[in-house]
């Protein structure tokens, strides 16, 4: 149970304040949170001087929690399987609610090596996750070929991962945006600067890297450059699957929508800015081009820099603040926040709601790094 905080529906509507939940961060997940929290009866208001355009507006999209999957993240690894698994139904309920679709595709994803050294890195990866029982299987290069012949020759070989998806995240916040206001949601165009601005009840810090400065949880800023491309004419890229892949040491990944772009990731940088470099665009437009020659006539329409949220196990931080009555985090989500929304979205409702964490969180809860927070 939540400290000093409501322990349910009924006593969170009998408070003082005039909001029940105030949810700082209008990002995939903060926006996430306040939907389900207004579709469980709450009272919600939003507080974002710039709604989705953070982390979110920045990210591919990428649905994968067999390819994300890496060495020794095993509790993260089943909470991206077990959100994976909410995706489906999650779109479809937002489709309905928003009248906009998210973008949400199924084709799945191939991870591919250029060269022998590039095989065998990824292929140390792959025996990891079929060891956990993901589902992804080895391909011959001839194989790969067939399902994308827009791929290099070169191409070593690679594996499917049929179950690894992706949603469009402009999409997704313009659907959860709409949802959330059709359910009562209201939005605040504030920038938070002290989490005593906020008149709640209940407050979820969904703010990405800005967690920090608001509770001085360990959140640090991870920049990703990440390009837009277009196919020409107008019409749909030449290949259908998500593209993960590695070009001779390179990690890059190429996401295809229906609407003809393609996006093109991500640099992982130690920094804090924003700004986008040539060195930057070259290594991703280099390592793209040897796995998808064609893309040498796509339109460059958007570069892009970022900052992802990411904590020191690469987990994200979800529960109760210690030592701050109704005060949640839902935030560090790192490289996982979009496929992580469902999840987050869900457990943080029922916390608020039944005042009784799920046994989900107990491997991602703020009190497990020993800093004590600060406070503003």
């Amino acid at each position: 149970m939540l400290s000093g905080a409501p322990s349910s529906t009924e006593s969170v509507k009998r408070g003082p304040r005039l909001t029940q939940v105030g949810v700082v961060g209008a990002g995939a997940v903060g926006l996430a949170v306040a939907w389900r929290c207004a579709q469980r009866g709450l009272r919600v208001s939003v507080y974002d001087d710039r709604p989705g355009s953070g982390a979110s507006h920045v990210a591919a999209g990428m649905l994968s929690p067999v390819a994300e999957a890496y060495f020794g993240e095993h509790k993260l690894t089943a909470l991206l399987v077990e959100s994976a698994a909410r995706w489906p139904g999650f779109a479809a309920e937002l489709a309905e609610a928003s009248g906009v679709d998210p973008g949400y595709r199924t084709e799945g994803t191939l991870v591919v090596g250029l060269t022998a050294d590039d095989l065998a890195e990824a292929g140390r990866l792959w025996s990891y996750q079929q060891g956990l029982g993901l589902p992804i299987t080895p391909l011959r290069p001839s194989a790969l070929r067939d399902r994308e012949p827009a791929l290099a020759t070169r191409v070593r070989g690679g594996a499917v991962a049929p179950g690894d998806h992706q949603v469009d995240p402009r999409r997704l916040v313009a659907a959860l945006r709409v949802a959330a206001e059709r359910a009562g949601v209201v939005f605040r165009p504030a920038r938070v600067g002290a989490l005593s601005e906020v008149d709640a009840a209940v407050t979820v810090v969904a703010a990405g890297c800005g967690a920090a400065a608001l509770t001085g949880l360990p959140v640090r800023p991870v920049k990703g450059q990440v390009l837009r491309l277009r196919a020409p004419g107008g019409g749909p890229p030449g290949f259908r699957h998500v593209i993960r892949g590695y070009a001779d040491g390179e990690p890059v990944y190429l996401v295809p929508r229906a609407g003809g772009e393609v996006v093109v990731g991500a640099t992982v940088e130690e920094r804090a800015d924003t700004e986008v470099t040539a060195g930057g665009v070259l290594r991703l437009l280099r390592a793209a081009v040897e796995l998808v020659p064609e893309l040498t006539e796509y339109e460059l329409v958007e570069a892009v820099a970022g900052l992802r949220p990411a904590t020191p196990d690469n987990a994200p931080l979800i529960g109760a603040l210690p030592g701050r009555p109704g005060v949640l985090a839902a935030t560090g989500h790192h490289r996982h926040g979009i496929v992580l929304t469902p999840v987050t979205a869900d457990l943080v409702t029922e916390l608020i709601v039944t005042g009784e964490p799920d046994p989900a969180l107990a491997p991602f809860t703020p009190d497990r790094f020993p800093k004590e927070p600060r406070w503003n």
